[in-house]
């Protein structure tokens, strides 16, 4: 029974172990992990100022444009808990929830009023840690966003990006919660 024991072990570690292993070139490098988490300020910032220069509908075609360049939905579902979500509609796994908290505008998600669109001019985030492996990397840290009035938010990220089988960093994992406050 013991033996059973170990061979089965031994037999879903090496499962586990080739399930994870990527090819060389899909291996994730720290310089591209930040240069996605740059590009996702950067990409939040431009649905902003879309939405001061041309209104909603600009807005909602960059967002649209960003989710589909840096979103992973093309893969299966992405693992999205907005900062201001709750409820029934805490996580968003599906595509239009993650455009609606952006820019709001979707009956369905009736509690959006657009994150994206609150004039933001700045962005910086500084990982506490990152577990790279392979075609995945995970990051934690926090994400500041400057509004143009020069308010400063900051929120707890944890992102997951994958690398696609074009070598494309996506999003497949994003939480954001606002810092826990004892009052």
């Amino acid at each position: 029974m013991k033996r059973l024991t170990v061979t089965v072990l031994s037999s879903a570690m090496l499962f586990i172990a080739t399930a994870q292993a990527a090819p060389a070139h899909n291996v994730i490098t720290e310089a591209e992990l930040k240069a996605a988490q740059q590009a996702w300020g950067t990409a939040l910032i431009a649905i902003s100022q879309a939405y001061e220069t041309g209104g909603f509908a600009q807005a909602e075609d960059t967002a649209r444009a960003v989710l589909d360049a840096a979103y992973g939905y093309n893969l299966g579902p992405v693992l999205f808990k907005p900062t201001l979500a709750n409820g029934e509609q805490t996580f968003r796994t599906e595509y239009d929830g993650a455009l609606s908290y952006f820019v709001g505008g979707n009956n369905l998600f009736a509690n959006d009023s657009g994150f994206a669109l609150k004039g933001w001019q700045a962005y910086e985030f500084n990982n506490a840690a990152v577990h790279f492996n392979g075609d995945l990397a995970l990051t934690m840290g926090h994400v500041k966003v400057t509004n143009k009035a020069g308010e400063v938010t900051t929120v707890d990220k944890t992102w997951g990006f994958k690398k696609d089988n074009e070598g494309v960093l996506r999003i497949v994992l994003h939480h954001s919660s606002l810092p826990y406050s004892a009052q």
